[in-house]
């Protein structure tokens, strides 16, 4: 441990010498700048506690706004604007029946993020 890192747990590395074999092949594995600024910007959007309610709300079922602030005791509008947030993230979609919008996940990736995210919380 580095001086700066005493007391705090935090192991680093005192060397100088670079690995040259794995940081070449983990070079050629890493996404570019761009894909990890919207990776950072996807994973951003499960920071609220409110969309997380959201999305495993409607992980169980179609929703209309009505639906989800009963469910989460939030005003519709605190609600509207979330699902405004989770949609520009692909992260649900809508559909209209009649007079009422229905919400549902995007896609089943966004069902199993919340199970695996569950699972590592619940460990």
């Amino acid at each position: 441990m580095t001086a700066g890192n005493a007391g705090r747990g935090t192991a680093s590395c005192d060397c100088r010498a670079i690995h040259a074999g794995p940081v070449r092949r983990v070079r050629r594995q890493l996404p570019d700048a761009e894909t990890m600024f919207a990776l950072a910007d996807f994973f951003r959007v499960f920071g609220d506690s409110t969309r997380i309610g959201i999305l495993w709300a409607l992980s169980l079922s179609e929703l209309c706004v009505c639906d989800l602030s009963v469910l989460l005791n939030m005003t519709q509008s605190a609600v509207s604007h979330q699902l405004c947030v989770l949609k520009q993230a692909r992260l649900v979609r809508h559909r209209r029946e009649g007079k009422v919008v229905l919400y549902s996940l995007d896609d089943e990736h966004i069902r199993a993020i919340l199970a695996q995210g569950r699972s590592h919380v619940g460990e």
